[in-house]
């Protein structure tokens, strides 16, 4: 429980590819002893190199081994004469025809490896672990990487018992097979111990086949062209320029301020506000007089209309009333009406006495 599978085994086939590229039907067991002890050997001479991968290419009758390294200038030696002492070594190890290319790594900072080697190295100068990690994770995320998480176990500081030590910075999704994810080891040795040092950085998201192109091994398998290094700088600036250029869409119903509700946002039908509604004729018919008659004769003996109003219940108040004239509200001109009724009562009792 709680281990975590290989980043790089796990993304094999799908956008990384291996360091070794060849097939063969006999005789496999030998060829990988052979990968192996090329490996070994080019680990331990160029060892203060900066050496960040070494992949091997086979061909029938040629082998040809491509050396990634931040100091091509150690590798290559004075008019390439280092280069050339390698090769010989190399040929009478193997005893076959070998062609070296090597290729320089512009960003060493976004390398795992080469990350975990310079810490290892502070480590084994005495100097202190957590100073040492986290300049390794500011340089970086300087360089343009997503994210990085460094751990380090052993016996830290010289301490009796020893401990683990980790520290992230940005995210590292180890569960997307998409995201170029880099991971290497290295091991300090100190006068208390050795000490284990992780790395994993996040270089951003591969929307194509990255480094799985069989057409780009194919073609600069026999040849001695050296090879640009992979850089995901390009890509991700590419990606960033995508997504600003799709314009994102606001989610549910977007409500614009031209756009015309139904009869009841709008607080009733229409016919009622304008000066043409029934309200509006009842207002007039109330303004030509304040009696009985008045009244009867403009509605036709019925009681008059009473007018919308924005406190109903069944209505929504509307928020932006359409132009017309004002409501009236015929309440008084009803009561002034009744009025004589309430009058006529004490007439009638002092007649009776």
């Amino acid at each position: 429980m709680g281990q975590k599978t290989h980043p790089i085994g796990f993304r094999l086939g799908v956008i990384k590819s291996w360091n070794s590229k060849w097939f063969a039907d006999k005789n496999f067991a030998d060829l990988i002893f052979e990968d192996l002890m090329i490996k070994k050997y080019i680990n331990a001479r160029l060892d203060n190199a900066g050496l960040a991968n070494v992949v091997i290419l086979r061909a029938p009758k040629k082998v040809t081994v491509d050396i990634h390294t931040s100091r091509p200038g150690i590798v290559i030696g004075r008019k390439g004469s280092e280069v050339d002492k390698l090769r010989e070594e190399l040929q009478l190890l193997t005893k076959k025809d070998i062609s070296l290319n090597i290729i320089e790594v512009k960003k060493p900072e976004l390398n795992a490896r080469l990350v975990a080697d310079s810490i290892s190295h502070q480590l084994e100068g005495r100097i202190a672990y957590r100073r040492a990690m986290k300049r390794a994770m500011m340089t970086t995320m300087k360089m343009g990487a997503e994210g990085i998480k460094i751990v380090c176990g052993g016996r830290l500081a010289g301490a009796e018992i020893a401990r683990t030590e980790k520290y992230m910075k940005g995210r590292v999704p180890l569960h997307t097979l998409r995201a170029d994810i880099d991971y290497a080891t290295s091991t300090a040795h100190t006068s208390y111990g050795t000490i284990g040092v992780k790395v994993w950085i996040c270089r951003g998201m591969v929307m194509g086949v990255g480094e799985m192109d069989p057409g780009d091994d194919v073609a600069k398998a026999g040849t001695a062209a050296e090879r640009p290094d992979i850089g995901m700088a390009g890509k991700r600036e590419r990606q960033k320029q995508d997504d600003a250029r799709r314009k994102r869409r606001p989610r549910g119903r977007v409500r614009r301020p031209d756009q015309q509700g139904d009869g009841r946002r709008d607080g009733g039908g229409g016919d009622r506000r304008g000066p043409s509604g029934p309200s509006s004729s009842a207002g007039s018919a109330s303004r030509g007089g304040r009696g009985k008659d008045n009244l009867r004769n403009s509605n036709d003996g019925r009681r008059p209309a009473r007018p919308q109003q924005s406190g109903d219940r069944k209505t929504a108040p509307q928020k932006a009333p359409a132009p017309g004239p004002k409501k009236q509200d015929i309440k008084p001109s009803v009561d002034k009406a009744e009025a004589p009724k309430k009058s006529d009562s004490p007439k009638s009792n002092d007649e009776n006495k």
